[in-house]
């Protein structure tokens, strides 16, 4: 942060910009959500979040959690007030040094409005000091909140946020974070980016972490428990930090067999997707009764059944994938999902011909032959599949043969150019599906609307002459033709962790 020093005599002229003139535009208040149609209460407008510092104790005990939560933020409008996506109690809220009043409404609104009305441009520190039981809120019936034998987890998708920090909870609005967390000695804390410090005192242990490029608020991630952590560095200079719930009984040994790849895993896929966006990395195995995985900035968490059946290396690849494709470029909207996705689960057939048991081809032809024509899963449209199918299996299968069919289209030198350069072009920011079909098109230097269209936006299965022409060939002939291969079972096996 700059701080500029500004002589006695310009403050009242200074403080004067931050008011709204009486002959400017009506004075107007942010909108209660950013405008995604699938979810239209999610995020808010009329300003932009560029940091984050959370400042919390927790108790494991009871479930209880304070913080003071300092944003960092600029006005994109002249506003009245405000809001913030957040569901605990809030004691106390102050704009740029003055206490505001504030208000809940609807779930999960919190109305601000600033002692002083806030100038488009205008910077804004919003200081919101808070206390509440995260495990006692709901939204739409649902939390995303986890209560384990030892403490708790915020992680879930498309929404987690709001359970223990306020923000703009969208996609679109990015920022750094530092999260310091304070719980009783014995018990650790566990976030994104890098361990910064931890001291103890009065049977208190202080965890300092920080993440410094820009995250979505549904990749920020806390968990609270009893935790072995272990610690290392990629062969490319990465440091790597794992955490493993102490009580993951017969899960534990396969757990630790998927997640301890993950350095190796991440060189991997950066000779796919280019260097790995991020200067931390790792991943988490909290003691929850979830059945999914999500890809948590630079350390992604993973439920103890992904594990049930011993190791499962090809979630821990999907997971990372999401690194590059869904994280550093994120979505602009929730429809285009399939960014995510399906070039997630287009990384595991990349490790599947890379461990020797199945081409990502044989892999298409599979998906294509073994759905009929009749099969609802064609009426999903990967690149707009609706908020009620966002994470049905056909996003990410479908989405994945997709890709195959682009790859088969381009040819391998431009596919490969374009799965590299995508990260690069729009790295920590955001982008659609339409956005990702004009680069490949310009990669590429070829049309690509009419395979966009019957692979992602049909909702029927693209007929034989569209197989063939997508070199799908001998899906097209039908199931009998196509043998499983040999990675689709495991690959299969991570199906479940996708219902968030």
């Amino acid at each position: 942060m700059h701080r500029r020093i500004i002589a006695p005599g310009a403050l009242a002229a200074a403080s004067l910009l931050l008011a709204i003139p009486a002959s400017a535009a009506p004075l107007s208040p942010g909108a209660p959500g950013i405008g995604d149609p699938y979810y239209p209460a999610y995020g808010n407008g009329g300003y932009d979040v560029s940091h984050y510092d959370l400042r919390l104790k927790y108790q494991p005990a009871t479930d209880e959690l304070e913080g003071t939560a300092t944003l960092v933020a600029r006005a994109t409008q002249d506003l009245t007030s405000f809001n913030l996506d957040f569901l605990l109690d809030v004691g106390e809220v102050r704009v740029n040094g003055a206490k505001a009043t504030f208000r809940k409404s609807g779930e999960q609104e919190l109305e601000i409005t600033p002692k002083t009305p806030l100038a488009e441009g205008a910077p804004v520190t919003v200081v919101v000091r808070y206390r509440g039981v995260p495990s006692s809120k709901q939204v739409s019936g649902f939390t995303s909140w986890h209560r384990t034998p030892d403490g708790g987890v915020a992680a879930n998708e498309p929404e987690a946020a709001a359970w223990w920090f306020p923000g703009n909870d969208h996609p679109l609005d990015k920022a750094t974070y530092d999260v310091s967390v304070l719980v009783p000695d014995g018990t650790q804390a566990i976030s994104n980016g890098t361990l910064r410090s931890t001291s103890s005192k009065l049977g208190w242990t202080r965890w300092n972490w920080r993440s410094d490029k820009p995250q979505a608020t549904y990749l920020a991630t806390l968990a609270v428990g009893k935790f072995d952590i272990t610690t290392g560095t990629t062969e490319s200079g990465i440091p790597v930090l794992n955490a493993y719930s102490k009580d993951l009984g017969a899960n534990a040994g396969a757990a630790r067999a998927s997640i301890e790849r993950t350095g190796e895993i991440a060189d991997w896929l950066a000779g796919y997707f280019g260097p790995y966006p991020y200067s931390a990395l790792g991943g988490y195995v909290p003691n929850t009764n979830t059945g999914y995985a999500l890809e948590t900035q630079t350390r992604p968490f993973y439920s103890p059944r992904q594990f049930a059946n011993g190791s499962n290396v090809s979630i821990v690849v999907h997971e990372l994938a999401h690194q590059w494709y869904g994280d550093a470029v994120s979505l602009k909207g929730w429809k285009d999902i399939w960014i995510n996705e399906g070039f997630s689960r287009y990384a595991q057939w990349l490790w599947s011909e890379h461990e020797g048991e199945g081409t990502a081809q044989e892999l298409a032809d599979h998906v294509y032959a073994s759905h009929p024509a009749d099969d609802p899963f064609w009426t999903v449209k990967p690149g707009d599949p609706g908020p009620e199918n966002q994470f049905d299996i056909a996003v990410y299968d479908r989405g994945a043969l997709a890709v195959q069919a682009l790859r088969n289209k381009i040819g391998d030198e431009s596919f490969f150019a374009i799965l590299k350069g995508w990260p690069a072009k729009y790295a920590h920011g955001n982008a659609s599906v339409a956005d990702f079909q004009r680069y490949a098109e310009e990669v590429s230097g070829k049309p690509l609307a009419a395979l966009f269209d019957t692979w992602l936006f049909q909702p029927s299965k693209p007929g034989v002459s569209a197989a063939r022409a997508a070199a799908v060939a001998k899906g097209a002939k039908g199931a009998e033709s196509v043998s499983q291969p040999r990675s689709w079972k495991r690959i299969a096996a991570t199906n479940g962790v996708h219902g968030h």
